[in-house]
């Protein structure tokens, strides 16, 4: 006999929704997130949907109804708990809007837990959209299988930043005038950490010497070539999560 299918199939979509989830709950999805399962993914009653609620974890559900402005399904059974994710935090200067964007893509997929956007002299923006950032590390986590969101706090100016970074926390700034290999910095200094990364124009040189002079920072260097913002941050939390993290 033919084995049976596995359930729910690996291609089954996900989607990550607000409230807290349970065994045997109705839940009834609307708005954008019910066009993406009805039109694009074209779920029909019986079809299985994975939810997570970035609390308990990860639920395989079942369709019970798919209509064009809501789809109800109900929970059958918890395939994850949420997962427990290294503590690192991202602290990038503010991009350009697609540059951040890949930012906050590419940080959500690495595994960071918080990002935490600074401002600096040399930033081309000085604001960010939450609910679009929102989005787009929702959509991240829900690509790479997540179970938890990362953090995602409001931008401040690099000198608030400093002068309220918590004790205990290792801070690594990306120095294109040099500083500790990577490896090396990672391995002796892991969790908890923070990684700040500078504006396209790089720190100047009263920043710089600001961020030196805190107790906790450790200057580190990417190499010899001068990276894009973007670049910079998916390098050196590659490398940390290498290091120090899940992978």
């Amino acid at each position: 006999m033919p084995a049976t299918p596995a359930w729910p199939p690996r291609s089954a979509p996900r989607l990550f929704v607000e409230s807290e989830l349970a065994e045997g709950q109705l839940i009834t999805i609307d708005g954008q997130p019910a066009h993406y399962l009805s039109r694009v993914m074209r779920v029909s009653e019986g079809n299985a949907v994975i939810l997570c609620d970035d609390k308990t974890g990860e639920w395989a559900c079942r369709v019970v109804e798919a209509g064009k402005r809501h789809v109800n399904v109900e929970t059958v059974e918890r395939l994850r708990e949420r997962e427990q994710v290294p503590d690192l935090w991202l602290c990038p200067a503010l991009l350009k809007k697609d540059r951040f964007d890949t930012v906050l893509e590419k940080a959500t997929e690495l595994g960071v837990r918080e990002i935490r956007p600074v401002i600096t002299r040399r930033c081309v923006a000085d604001k960010l959209n939450a609910d679009r950032a929102h989005m787009i590390v929702t959509e991240a986590a829900e690509q790479c299988a997540r179970t938890a969101l990362p953090g995602l706090t409001a931008p401040e100016k690099l000198d608030t930043f400093l002068r309220d970074f918590p004790a205990g926390r290792a801070l690594f700034f990306a120095d294109e005038l040099g500083g500790s290999p990577t490896a090396k910095a990672f391995a002796a200094h892991g969790a908890p950490a923070a990684i700040l990364i500078g504006p396209e124009g790089g720190f100047d040189d009263a920043e710089r010497e600001a961020i030196r002079a805190h107790p906790q920072a450790k200057p580190i260097t990417l190499g010899p070539r001068i990276l894009r913002g973007e670049t910079a941050a998916i390098a050196a939390v590659s490398q940390w999560m290498g290091a120090s993290g899940d992978w």
